[in-house]
């Protein structure tokens, strides 16, 4: 149908400045883009405005100019999780064997393998619905999604063979995620988002692992906050990994990455 009147876009920036959202018009442009009946823009407006996440409610993020598609109870790609990736193509820049651990939708991955081109790619989840979503992301890459906890997940004969390894991993302390946006609390999943007590034992389980599995010269990458880093480090290190850490101010991003030496 043809685009809506202008009458039809201020009511849906009403609707949604009125619900809260603080981004109404950019928001209202997308919501009106994805509808093609006044219905499903009705439909589409009722449950932003109930407080479903707009990727939820369009059934797409954007991620490093990708459209990542997600569905209920799945991870939602962070824009921060950007720099993950920049400082994984920094590391391994003809990289061909591509590891997403702690998939979600699958988002790094397939971003990964577009900026790489053909690369074996394999991406892996505990959570039965985000190895759903990330198969339908990353089947034009001809990657492979597994389902279960972490390495036990991946085929036997990835060992010594992965150059990228990127594990965004869960960090929220487990009496924090109870402080996190309504947005994440009441729509992610809990294994997504709790990390243990003090939101670092994931991380430390992959850590501990990842030399096993990494080629020589192959990187480990993983998202923490700035408070968690100096520990994080000292699990890289630990592990014999050669560990540096890269922070953006702009998308308030810190990346621990450990190298196969």
């Amino acid at each position: 149908m043809p685009p809506f009147p202008l009458t039809v876009r201020d009511s849906v920036v009403t609707a949604l400045r009125a619900a809260g959202c603080v981004f109404a018009e950019d928001e209202a442009r997308l919501i009106l883009a994805a509808a093609h009946t006044p219905d499903e823009l009705a439909a589409l407006v009722e449950r932003r405005a109930a407080g479903l996440p707009l990727e939820l409610v369009l059934g797409w993020a954007e991620f490093r100019g990708l459209r990542i598609a997600v569905e209920p109870g799945v991870f939602v790609p962070r824009r921060r999780t950007e720099f993950l990736v920049e400082q994984a193509l920094a590391h391994a820049p003809g990289a061909t064997v591509v590891v997403d651990l702690c998939c979600g939708s699958g988002a790094v991955g397939t971003a990964l393998a577009a900026a790489l081109g053909a690369v074996e790619l394999h991406a892996a989840d505990i959570d039965p619905a985000a190895v759903r979503c990330a198969r339908r992301n990353i089947a034009d890459a001809g990657g492979q999604v597994h389902e279960g906890d972490l390495f036990e997940a991946l085929p036997d004969d990835l060992r010594g063979r992965i150059d990228i390894l990127a594990a965004n991993v869960p960090y929220v302390p487990t009496g924090e995620v109870g402080l996190l946006p309504a947005e994440a609390r009441d729509h992610e999943p809990l294994v997504a988002l709790d990390g243990g007590t003090d939101g670092l034992d994931v991380l430390r389980r992959v850590a501990a692992q990842a030399p096993d599995w990494l080629a020589p010269g192959g990187c480990v990458l993983v998202e923490t906050s700035e408070r968690q880093a100096e520990t994080a480090v000292d699990a890289f290190t630990g592990a014999g990994l050669r560990t540096t850490t890269a922070v953006s101010e702009e998308l308030y991003a810190q990346v621990v990455i450990g190298v196969r030496t």
